[in-house]
């Protein structure tokens, strides 16, 4: 009866391996750190601390990108921050079951 709607009958292989959830969040947390402290380090790179330039050749940063660049950061770790925490849930949820 599969045959006739065109279903398949055999699983696909992506399908039979298991996901890591939390691995996949913490991996996406690390990469919004890491995000995040380059655009930051771009906006601290903007002027000396005390506001003097004392003649070296300062790189131009464009501020309104760093801050797009922060602000994507942010939401890239709530983001994967949220999944850390669905993760978490699911697995609370499968425990419950096989208990």
């Amino acid at each position: 009866m599969c045959s006739n709607y065109g279903l398949k009958s055999t699983t696909n292989p992506a399908d039979s391996k298991e996901m890591d959830l939390s691995a996949i969040a913490i991996q996406g947390l690390q990469q919004a750190d890491a995000q995040l402290e380059t655009a930051a380090a771009g906006i601290a790179s903007a002027a000396s601390p005390d506001g003097s330039n004392d003649g070296t050749n300062l790189d131009v940063v464009d501020l309104s990108s760093e801050m797009v660049a922060l602000m994507a950061a942010k939401n890239e770790f709530l983001v994967n921050l949220t999944t850390l925490k669905t993760a978490d849930d699911i697995q609370k949820s499968v425990i419950d079951l096989t208990a």
